[in-house]
């Protein structure tokens, strides 16, 4: 187990601050990861690839596009060169969609210096080979420590200054442990501490990857429900059942079931499952309410993690015998075509099972399919 840091009173040696740090994606949550460094002190620098929206946030402090009407701090700079963003960092975070991860990280691993500390932000499990993004990132990036930041963060809220809170994990070295001041994710969680955002350190990635990856796709089942109608029972038993199936896979792939009671898994899967300003839940309650996913978001082709999570997560969790049946029911939604009704009610009326898992108990639901006729019915 990690060692405690101990307060200021305690230590003469508090965790150093990156000298200078690149955030890599201009979006929304970018920016206000951006923001958040340079808040905190940081020399940072971001990049985007759009050449118009770098040069507004140089020009006006302001990212237009993507965190309209939020100030941005006047030492944040922009770039549209990669090269010229990595420039001598001491670390770098990756901010972009789970799909681009490998080749972001493909193109960072060509410009960032020897020994630069990299913190993954994005969410989820790759398709293709079902690999954690710090797992993608650490196969383009040899020769790196990375790590993960992970938590209930909205964008504008963080970038507004709003009191928030999240999870900084890496890998911890023999030599981090005897000093764990000097690790990169105590180093990179005071980098990130200002007078509203609160970062706390963990050793356990796996265990901070899977909360952040498999909320996404709960939270598109919690919107589903409440866009059929149904309303807080519903959603809490989601919620907490949800938390389950990421306890279960978080341990199956060697992380901790605490880790996921934390900020990067039960914090986060609260906040995204509460709020239409997620896209998981918005996607889902469209849905709910029998919208076709083709005019979802009046037809704009937005991006849902969770959609491709959905896939992802399952069939990792198939590979390793863990059973997740509300993310089944969501990938069999999404990718099967299966009835959103007749699906959420056969995963109403599964067997009874004991709470908790320990217990090994099952037995078939009594009422399973007065619960089958009655849900698919009622969600038709």
């Amino acid at each position: 187990m990690m060692h405690d840091i101990p307060d200021s009173g305690d230590q003469p040696h508090l965790p150093t601050t990156y000298a200078s740090v690149a955030v890599i994606g201009a979006g929304s949550w970018g920016t206000a990861v951006a923001a958040t460094f340079a808040l905190a002190g940081v020399d940072t620098r971001l990049w985007g690839r759009d050449k118009d929206v770098c040069d507004g946030i140089n020009r006006d402090g302001m990212n237009a596009r993507y965190l309209p009407d939020v100030p941005l701090p006047k030492g944040l700079r922009a770039f549209d060169d990669m090269a010229a963003a990595l420039s001598g960092v001491d670390a770098v975070a990756i901010v972009v969609p789970s799909r681009s991860i490998r080749a972001v990280a493909r193109q960072v691993a060509q410009h960032a210096p020897a020994g630069a500390d990299i913190a993954v932000l994005a969410k989820g499990i790759e398709t293709e080979t079902g690999l954690l993004m710090t797992q993608v990132a650490e196969e383009e990036l040899e020769g790196h420590v990375v790590g993960c930041i992970s938590g209930p963060t909205f964008a504008s809220e963080t970038a507004l200054g709003y009191p928030t809170a999240a999870t900084v994990a890496f890998p911890f070295s023999y030599a981090d442990r005897l000093k764990p001041e000097a690790s990169p994710a105590a180093r990179m969680a005071i980098s990130l501490s200002t007078e509203t955002f609160r970062a706390y350190v963990s050793d356990d990635v796996v265990g901070v990857e899977i909360g952040g990856a498999v909320k996404n796709v709960i939270a598109i089942a919690c919107g589903m429900m409440t866009g059929a109608g149904f309303a807080e029972n519903t959603r809490a038993a989601l919620i907490t059942r949800g938390v389950d199936e990421m306890k279960a896979l978080a341990e199956a792939l060697g992380g901790r079931r605490e880790t996921v009671t934390g900020l990067s898994g039960m914090g986060d899967l609260t906040l995204t499952c509460s709020s239409t300003t997620s896209r998981n839940m918005s996607l889902g309650l469209q849905l709910g309410q029998r919208i076709p996913r083709a005019e979802c978001f009046d037809g704009r082709p937005v991006v849902v993690e969770g959609e491709m999570n959905a896939r992802s997560v399952t069939d990792l969790a198939r590979r390793l015998g863990v059973a997740m049946p509300i993310c089944e029911a969501v990938r069999a939604i999404l990718h099967d075509e299966a009835d959103l009704g007749q699906t959420f009610a056969a995963l109403w009326a599964r067997p009874i099972e004991a709470e908790p898992n320990a217990m090994d108990l099952s037995f078939a639901h009594p009422a399973s399919d007065k619960a089958i006729q009655k849900l698919a019915e009622r969600i038709a």
